[in-house]
């Protein structure tokens, strides 16, 4: 699995920034990045609000 960021519905809040327990996520252009270190942990999809994160 890997979390995956729809960049359509990404509105560049950061609030899956601040949720990550392992800093694996970064803003770029006004969007989401999930980086490697991600350990797939779903803070970022219950913490999106325009549901723009998924693990897949």
């Amino acid at each position: 699995m890997a979390a995956i960021v729809d960049l359509e519905k990404c509105t560049g809040c950061a609030t899956c920034v601040d949720a990550c327990p392992t800093n694996a996520i970064q803003m770029s252009d006004n969007h989401a990045v999930i980086t490697d270190e991600c350990v797939e942990c779903s803070a970022c999809v219950d913490a999106c609000p325009t549901e723009a994160i998924s693990l897949s």
